[in-house]
Parts: structure tokens; sequence; C-alpha cells
């Protein structure tokens, strides 16, 4: 499998392109708002040659699904969403004027994913952890083959998710990342929403908020 991040809008959030070489491919948290957003992710899709399967949500924060519209009706593909982020994504239209997002279009979801779902596109398979804390549906995305997995706003580096936000509970947050993801293999790589990669293993040592 191979990955692309792309960092978009004001929240510097990370959009990933995940493809492999059948050159299929799903775009997961597209967070492209501005036109230029959006012709940077299509030239890159355009200079694989890729043809897009899906596109899927880790969780439905504003800043993770401002190019959900745009993506789906551009590439003709289906949205995939958690099932426990529903109440969340239609909520975006309601609080996005206050922060000054004007232009979001909600796109009704074609399929909700819930925990220990398989996603597949070409020779690759993702299998979903169901991680609430940050947001009531959170699901991360593990690709057990390669050792890798797509986070969303779980872990980051050195630091984790807030939970101050509507549906967040900081306990079940640290719940999870203990039990769901520090009992996985400490060489995964775990690509997280914002800011740089990082592994399992160096947070289980080194992240201050939570520890093995």
């Amino acid at each position: 499998m191979k990955l692309k991040s792309l960092v978009f809008n004001p929240f510097y959030e990370n959009t990933y392109i995940l493809w492999d070489d059948t050159k299929e491919a799903i775009i997961v948290d597209p967070g492209c708002y501005e036109s230029y957003e959006i012709d940077e992710l299509k030239r890159f899709i355009h200079s694989q040659d890729l043809k897009v399967k899906a596109i899927v949500n880790t969780h439905c924060h504003i800043d993770h699904v401002l190019g959900n519209y745009v993506t789906k009706t551009y590439y003709k593909c289906p949205l995939w969403i958690p099932k426990g982020e529903a109440d969340s994504y239609r909520a975006v239209t309601a609080y996005a004027p206050q922060w000054g997002i004007t232009g979001f279009t909600y796109e009704e979801p074609d399929l909700l994913l819930e925990d220990d779902a398989v996603i597949e596109f070409g020779n690759t398979k993702l299998q979903s952890i169901y991680c609430p804390g940050h947001s009531p549906g959170h699901l991360v995305f593990h690709n057990e083959a390669e050792k890798i997995i797509i986070g969303g706003d779980v872990l980051f580096r050195e630091s984790i998710g807030r939970t101050d936000l509507p549906g967040g509970d900081h306990s079940q947050l640290l719940d999870n990342i203990k039990n769901k993801l520090y009992t996985l293999e400490e060489e995964i790589e775990v690509f997280p929403g914002h800011g740089p990669s990082t592994t399992i293993g160096h947070e289980k040592h080194n992240n201050p908020f939570v520890r093995a």
C-alpha cells in the first residue's frame, strides 16, 4: 500500500490518499476547502493515474469532512462514515459559519461503518477499530499486513485528541488508546489527523498523556 498526506484547511488537517499497485485508491478525511487545495488533491490523484473507489471518514468533525462533497461528486464514488458519527456530521452545517466557513455542503453518506468493518480497495484491506473519546463514533483504520494505522484524532505524536468538544470523553479516549492501540505491535506506524506520524512503541514509552 502507498500513502500520500496532504495538509489542508485552517486546522492543518492531514488528508490521506491510499492506493496500491492496482491503482485503486481511497481518500481518507478529505479536508480540502479552498479551490487551490481541491486542485492540489486532484493534481496528485491524476499524476498517479488513480481510480478513487471511496471517500472515507475516521470521524466527522468539520476539519475532516470539508471536502466530502466535492470529492464524492467529482470522483463519482460513495462516501463511507462511521455509524456513530452520523449526528456529528449533520451538525457541521449548523456550526460551520461560526468558524468562518460558509461554503460547506453536506453530502449524504452511502454507508455507515461499524467496528471491525473491512474496507477493500485493489489488493488492500483495512480493518476498522472503534476508538471513541475524541468523538462519539471515531474509527481508526488498521492495515495489518503493512503495519500502518490511519488514526484520525485519537493518538498524535506525544499527544492525544482533544476531548472538550461535544461527544468527547477523556477517560474513554485514554482507555481505548491503552486497550485497543497500545496492545498492537510497537512497530506499527500511526498516521494521525494532524501533525507528523509516530509509532505505537514511541507513544507507549513517551506519550505524556497515556503510557503503557
